[in-house]
């Protein structure tokens, strides 16, 4: 069963940090593409942020180039967020997400929250 946890959301100010991380299970993490996806309220899904297998090719969405860098370890199967520069726009829950030709399976969602 693949189990996604995602963890180090929360609230913090405009032009802050956070660093958000993903514990992934019941599948072979270092075989598959991962990706950060965001819902902000009221909104669809977004997907930010992806990493191949190897993690030696990125992508991200225009929102997030040059703010949020995506990493990954797979010797201890963790998917990573670094988020700098925070805008109140970026408020949203954030999922990790196994992809097959699409989002397969996602997380439970962190919540971020950037607000003065």
């Amino acid at each position: 069963e693949v189990q996604l946890v995602e963890s180090g959301g929360g609230l913090v100010q405009p032009g802050g940090s956070l660093r958000l991380s993903c514990a992934a299970s019941g599948f072979t993490f270092s075989s598959s593409v991962m990706s950060w996806v965001r819902q902000a309220p009221g909104k669809g899904l977004e997907t930010i942020s992806a990493i191949s297998d190897g993690g030696d090719i990125t992508k991200y969405a225009d929102s997030a180039k040059g703010r949020f860098t995506i990493s990954r370890d797979n010797a201890k199967n963790t998917l990573n967020l670094q988020m700098n520069s925070l805008k109140p726009e970026d408020t949203a829950v954030y999922y990790c997400a196994k992809m097959n030709y699409g989002v397969e399976s996602w997380g439970q969602g962190t919540q971020v929250t950037v607000s003065s």
